[in-house]
């Protein structure tokens, strides 16, 4: 669909599986070349790359802890080995815990922050490291969530990392604006992904789910993975510092839909 994606050079962390696998999927039909991380998912990582090649992209299946400056500077060696350069780097990788605040350990809330927080600026380091070494616009697109703007009970340590993402996204979207790198995030909402499969698969909570959806449906990966296509693309060459959302109107308040209140 984006004629200028052709042969762009992508990262995308945590693509083995759900949103990361769609957006490194969506890239490969873009005929980019897509460095596929994973961290314990080989056979499926494997399987993402074999479909990009498929679809007439070049990937290849990189295993690394992103919440580790070893990981992320793995990542920038092998994108550069393989492939000889950066365009965009996609931080998706992600994890959530549920449990009630009082009773979660500082291990559990560590662990979650790592990877959804720290990933996310180490990942967009090592880019912006790049792109500035190498005197090139560049793009970076962080996946936040609609947690960023609205609250989540029992999942504190994942709305404290998303609500961080935002602001980091923001705040150096506006820090290297003048040397043409954009900075977005991605905030979906309910999308079905092997993370809620099993909340998804019982008819009472998917019903809860969708009650809080205006368009009354769970979202799909490939939905998301289009709107990284975009922000990844010239189509959104004027766009930095933006969440997109993609949830159906989650962040709309549904409550309120009546004019109650």
């Amino acid at each position: 669909m984006y004629a200028d994606l052709q042969d762009k050079i992508a990262v995308v962390t945590g693509a083995a599986t759900g949103i990361g696998s769609a957006i490194a999927r969506r890239f490969g039909q873009e005929k980019m070349a897509v460095v596929v991380n994973y961290h314990r998912q080989a056979e499926a990582a494997q399987k993402v790359v074999d479909q990009i090649e498929a679809s007439g992209g070049r990937a290849v299946a990189v295993k690394a802890d992103i919440s580790t400056e070893a990981g992320n500077q793995k990542l920038l060696t092998a994108t550069q080995e393989h492939f000889g350069g950066l365009d965009v780097w996609v931080n998706n990788a992600g994890l959530e815990i549920k449990q009630a605040t009082h009773e979660v350990s500082l291990a559990d809330w560590q662990k979650v922050l790592d990877v959804n927080q720290t990933g996310t600026f180490l990942g967009a380091r090592s880019a912006l490291q790049y792109f500035r070494d190498h005197q090139q616009a560049g793009n970076i697109i962080n996946l936040s969530s609609v947690h960023e703007q609205i609250p989540w009970p029992t999942f504190a340590s994942y709305a404290a990392a998303k609500g961080a993402v935002k602001l980091f996204t923001q705040t150096i979207a506006m820090e290297y604006a003048a040397d043409q790198i954009r900075v977005n995030a991605l905030g979906p909402g309910a999308i079905s992904t092997p993370i809620n499969a099993e909340k998804l698969a019982d008819p009472k909570q998917y019903q809860q789910t969708v009650a809080m959806i205006p368009m009354k449906r769970v979202g799909k990966p490939e939905e998301v993975a289009a709107g990284a296509a975009w922000l990844a693309s010239a189509e959104s060459s004027y766009v930095t510092g933006i969440t997109l959302f993609i949830d159906g109107g989650m962040t709309l308040y549904p409550s309120f839909k009546n004019g109650e209140g």
